[in-house]
């Protein structure tokens, strides 16, 4: 059950599998992995080194394909997908924020956007109006013609937040979004992206590390040798009760 009762499904992940080498050295990283991504919603999924965190973010992201099981993004689903096909759904519907920022140096903020609308087909004078459009949302809208190199680690990472809103794609996907960041900085990131997460066209998962992440949170997922091993709406509950080890 969700906070928000105009919030829809908008990513479904069904008993995905991922095998990793080949035999006799194959290693099973994920093991049957059920999953909902709702609008409106700021889920979290922490779980320790090597539980098979990114690579079903990856899955999730359409970067890797599924072993076995099926994933549904804004009602497609990728099952049978060539490559090509699986770059243009991530394209359309999937933004992403690295923990490296992974800013182009030479590129200002908003030419760091553009290039990836780019990517997406988007280019000229519309292209610049939404990468400031999407400057503006993150308050960066005085830096826009900044480079990375003149910029703070929480001011790369709004950067990195706007280029993943820009284009209006339906999943956001964080690795670590506050990883490389101080205190200060990390929970300011948390806030902007609690804040992305309630357009209930957007639904906004992020993998953390980070405890102090967790009151942003909707929807708390653990996972743990490759399965989920539970699941929290603190919100509604009142309180976070999941057994989570620390880090």
């Amino acid at each position: 059950m969700s906070l928000n009762p105009n919030s829809k499904v908008i990513l479904e992940a069904q008993g995905i599998v991922k095998v990793l080498g080949e035999a006799p050295n194959q290693v099973k990283v994920l093991k049957g992995i059920d999953l909902q991504l709702q609008t409106g919603e700021l889920t979290l999924m922490m779980g320790p080194s090597g539980s098979g965190k990114t690579t079903l973010l990856s899955i999730l992201g359409c970067i890797l394909s599924p072993t076995e099981g099926r994933l549904t993004v804004a009602g497609q689903a990728t099952e049978g997908m060539s490559a090509e096909g699986l770059a243009n759904l991530r394209r359309r519907h999937v933004g992403f924020i690295f923990q490296g920022y992974n800013l182009v140096p030479t590129l200002t903020a908003v030419e760091n956007i553009m290039l990836a609308l780019d990517l997406r087909g988007q280019s000229g004078p519309d292209a610049y109006d939404q990468a400031a459009d999407a400057l503006e949302a993150v308050g960066l809208g005085h830096r826009i013609n900044a480079s990375p190199s003149k910029m703070s680690g929480g001011e790369k990472q709004r950067v990195a937040i706007a280029r993943a809103l820009a284009g209006s794609p339906s999943v956001i996907l964080a690795d670590e979004p506050t990883a490389a960041l101080d205190g200060t900085n990390g929970m300011a990131v948390m806030e902007l992206l609690a804040e992305v997460a309630q357009d209930t066209k957007r639904a906004v998962l992020a993998v953390t590390h980070d405890h102090r992440t967790l009151k942003y949170a909707d929807r708390i997922i653990k996972i743990d040798d490759g399965r989920i091993a539970g699941s929290e709406r603190p919100k509604l509950t009142g309180g976070i009760t999941l057994d989570m080890p620390a880090h």
